[in-house]
Formats: structure tokens, sequence, C-alpha cells
């Protein structure tokens, strides 16, 4: 009996609290349901196409990428000058002529005369304009101003003298190369002379056992598609002819240089510091790279259609192509880089860039980590532009001159605008020059949301080392010329020698991006393969300074490589 009371008790008192229970229990389903349905989409950390999808939906909430993962302090780094390069003092440039480089008028021959024709947008049309000078030296001919590729995807009209100041062309290599307007009549007739195409990468023996006998017999030829014609590896004394055509001869025209002075003083009231980006996301070239960048299905079928206009690209194996670090990295993905670099979001930053596959919602999580967002169509009125909105050479040269001027060049791809402007700033005082370690980012963007930010931050530094701009980061002789002018960049040996037998400032764990360091992370260039490169003394030059001269690549398929070129 007394069993049976206990149990009635117990069961009594269950009933009674069972209500309160219930209660208690529907509501906290309310709340996580609640939860649920506000918390933002996770993001898997092993799918690409979430991880590197064009979209701001999932990416960016002010400071924060994939909300619960990656929680970017809006304040950057502060243990280091993350605006000049650690030992650019110790180097300069240096492309004087040696007393042993005999003068144009001693070694100019009479009726030698070349022309070229250059080929694709302004910057791998620069390449050409440089070469043709070089070209001209080792056939001892006079050179006719070059003229300018009108017909190729860039569909630019304008002729030398519109972009570049063709005296001063003319008269500062005068010593070099005797250079003239046009070709002069024959007979009072017009002359034509005669067409035809170097191989690529053409040494000194080259032109001379290809195109000399040519040039002897009918006194004036015309060199077309112009562009990378002239070998890697040349003479001592020639290569300090390019940088001496590279950097000092090429100079733009004045209402070029003022408008694009217009521009950086505008960039430079706002900010004492700023960053410059030049962005290649284009649908053709996003097309042509075979990469796939999270649009989903959209995407595909866009940019499938316009791959299709190529019959000679293969099959793409999208997943591949990113880990060869082929590439070119989002806008977001930049603007993680630039954050996990020590770059807080009040820095203001420059974009150069043609039209962006997605338009605006892909540049949202750029602007979302970087709110002080410029561009040339920001910064001056339609009616300042009109002169040269027309002109896509003339456009992209307001923009050379701003990415020149930054104090940090930031690019997302290895076209020829970031090859030149990466060898220009090495000329004029190995100005930071940011260009991602694409293979090792792949793995790093990859796996972002399996890492707190710090640790992202800390690997971002680590991959980036070597790619930053810094002194002797590329062996001599890696990649093109043009981005790694190495017979042209000299070291103040006394200067970085007292440096060196000093104390050391950091310790043996100090991460800082950029030292002097060749590893195995070098980046990767493209190896020329080619002969007849001799090594010489460097002397010091006159051309050493930062000054306002600003001086403004690819295949046989011009259509193909075009699209990629600038």
């Amino acid at each position: 009996m007394a069993f049976h009371r206990r149990r009635n008790h117990y069961h009594n008192r269950f009933r009674s609290i069972l209500p309160v229970i219930c209660t208690i229990s529907g509501a906290l389903l309310i709340l996580f349901a609640l939860l649920s349905f506000l918390a933002p989409t996770p993001i898997a950390s092993n799918n690409p196409q979430h991880m590197n999808s064009l979209y701001a939906r999932n990416s960016v909430v002010e400071d924060t990428i994939g909300e619960s993962v990656l929680h970017i302090p809006k304040k950057g780094r502060t243990d280091r000058d993350i605006w000049s390069s650690r030992n650019s003092k110790y180097y300069y440039g240096c492309s004087n002529a040696s007393i042993k480089f005999a003068n144009a008028d001693a070694v100019t021959q009479p009726n030698r005369y070349l022309l070229i024709v250059t080929s694709g947008g302004l910057n791998q049309q620069r390449t050409g304009i440089t070469d043709a000078v070089v070209a001209a030296r080792i056939l001892n001919a006079t050179l006719v101003v070059p003229r300018l590729d009108q017909k190729s995807f860039w569909k630019d009209s304008s002729d030398f003298s519109e972009i570049f100041d063709v005296d001063w062309y003319i008269s500062s290599l005068s010593k070099d190369v005797k250079i003239i307007k046009s070709l002069p009549k024959r007979g009072g007739k017009t002359w034509i002379p005669r067409s035809m195409r170097v191989p690529r990468k053409c040494s000194e023996r080259c032109y001379q056992n290809r195109i000399l006998p040519v040039l002897l017999k009918r006194h004036a030829i015309q060199l077309t598609k112009f562009d990378y014609r002239v070998a890697n590896r040349l003479d001592t004394q020639l290569q300090k002819l390019r940088c001496r055509v590279n950097y000092h001869a090429l100079k733009f025209t004045d209402s070029i240089l003022q408008m694009g002075g217009k521009l950086v003083h505008r960039m430079r009231m706002k900010s004492k510091h700023f960053i410059a980006l030049h962005l290649r996301f284009e649908p053709d070239m996003l097309a042509f790279s075979g990469c796939y960048y999270g649009g989903g299905d959209k995407e595909r079928k866009e940019l499938g259609a316009i791959r299709k206009r190529w019959k000679t690209l293969h099959v793409s194996n999208p997943d591949k192509e990113r880990r060869h670090g082929k590439c070119p990295l989002t806008p977001r993905e930049v603007g993680l880089m630039l954050r996990a670099l020590g770059y807080s979001n009040d820095v203001h930053i420059y974009v150069a860039s043609g039209e962006v596959y997605g338009g605006e919602e892909t540049l949202a999580p750029l602007k979302a980590l970087f709110p002080n967002f410029y561009t040339k169509e920001t910064l001056a009125s339609k009616e300042e532009l009109e002169p040269f909105s027309s002109f896509s050479s003339r456009m992209a040269a307001l923009d050379f001159i701003v990415c020149d001027e930054s104090d940090v060049f930031v690019t997302n791809n290895n076209g020829n605008m970031a090859r030149i402007l990466a060898g220009r700033r090495r000329y004029f005082g190995h100005k930071p020059t940011i260009r991602p370690n694409a293979k090792k980012l792949y793995r790093l963007f990859l796996n972002q949301t399996t890492m707190s930010w710090e640790a992202f931050a800390s690997k971002m530094r680590t991959y980036q080392r070597g790619f930053m701009g810094e002194p002797k980061e590329v062996r001599p002789g890696r990649g093109e010329f043009h981005e790694n002018p190495h017979t042209c960049i000299c070291e103040d040996s006394e200067a970085k020698a007292k440096k060196d037998s000093g104390p050391r400032k950091y310790g043996k764990g100090y991460d800082a991006v950029g030292d002097d360091v060749l590893g195995e992370d070098e980046p990767e260039l493209s190896d020329p393969g080619d002969d007849g490169y001799q090594n010489g003394p460097q002397e010091k030059d006159q051309f050493n300074g930062t000054g306002m001269d600003y001086d403004g690549i690819t295949n046989e398929e011009p259509e193909l490589e075009e699209i990629l070129s600038d």
C-alpha cells in the first residue's frame, strides 16, 4: 500500500510539471529555428565553387569574410613599414652607355631603313617600341618612328605622337640610334618597304643572318607584329639601351601627363599613401583562362560561349588551371590578400580595370574590405576624360601613370602592364609591387574556413615572401627583361656593407614579408632560353631618380593573346 501511495504521489507531481517542460521545450525549438533562419549560409571548406565565389551574398559582411570563420580586424599591421621596401636604398637604376658604345653617327649606314608595326594594347606595343631601337642598332639602320597597331582587339586609332612625345623620343636617343619621323621618298615617289616578320626572341645573330641580307638588298624593310621579336638575353650594352628607351625616352604627351598628374594629386589629397590595383577580370579574359570562378551554371554558360570564339583552345580543366596558379585572383581574393598582408580597411585604393565580369556584385567584397575605392571615372569628370575616353591606349596611359606613382602596386594577373610596371618600379627604387603567389594561395583560399584569421594572415605573409617587389627577389636572367631589368640595376655595395655589418634589428623569428631571399617560391617567370648574353661591368647612372618622366605582349595569334596582353 505504501508503495502504491508513493507511486501515485510521483505520478501526480510529474503531471503537474509536464506543462512547464513542454512550454520550455517549445520555446527552445522556436529559438533554434529562428537562429537557423537568421544565420549566414556556411561556406564549404572543400568546395572551390564556394570558396572562389564572385558574389557578395556569402562573402563579405562589413569586415567579416565567411562571418563565422574569418573575423578580420579593421586595423592593419603596425610592427613594420608596409609602404616601402626595406633594402631599396641600396639599389638604383643604371643605364648609361659605356664609352665603348659607339655614337650613332659613327655606326649608322646610309640607305638602311627599318620600319616596325607594333601589336596589341598599349603595354604590348611598348615592348615593340623599345625593342625596335635595339633592332635598328643591331642592323646599323635608321629607325622610322614606329607605327602603332590600330586594327587589333583594342581598336585604337591613335598614332605614336598622340600617345608619346615623339620629339623627345628622337632627341633623347640621338646618340644611340638615328630616328626619323617618316621614310623618305625614293626618286620622288613613295617608297614601299619590304614587309616581313621576325621570329620571336630573335638574337643578334638571328638579325644579322635573317634580316640584314634582305635589308642590304631592299634598303628598307618593315617588320610586322613586332612584339617580343628581340631575344631576352643580349650584350650588356644593348640591354642598357633597352632601359634608356623604356625608362627615359618613352614619355607620354603633355596632355596625358597632365591628366595623369591630376589623378595622382587627387589620390594624394585623400591620403598620404595609396594602393593601385591593376584588376584584370573582363569576361573575355576569364573565358580565355579556362578557370572557374564560382558563378554556377550561369557563369559556365556565358564564359563557355565566349570561349568558343577561339577554335584552337583545348577543353579546359578548371581545377588543374587553378592548382597550377594560372587563374587570376578574384576581387574578393585580392582584398583578402591585402588585408592579410597588413593593409587596414581605411587604406585608399585606386583600381585600374576594364569591364569587370559580374559588375558591382563582383566588386562588392573588395569594396567592403576597402571602402575608400576609386577609379579614374570617380576621380575625374566626364568632361576631363572626354579627350581620352574614346581611345583605349590613352585611357590605359592614365591608369599606367597612377599605378606607377602609387606607394604600392598590386596586380591579380601576369599581363603586360603588370610586367612592364614591375620592371619599371624595380628600376626606380624597388617600390613595393605585390604579385600573387597563385599556386600557394590557391590552397590557402581553399582551406580558409578551417583556420583563424591570425593563422590565415600568417600563412599569407609566408607565401608572399619573394612576391613583394624587393631587391633580388628574382634571379638575374629569369623572366622577360622588361619585368626583370637586372642588367640596369646596380647595388651600392659600400652602403650595403655598412648596413650588413651593423646590429640586426629583427630576430630570427621575424616574419616580415619581402626579405632578400631567393627561395623555392621565387616568382615563376618564363625562362627565355636565348643565347648571346654577356654580363659586364655596371656603372652608376645619371638617371636614377623617380621623377615624372613617365613611359607610357603576345604570340602569333593576336586574337587569342591580345585579350590577356594589357
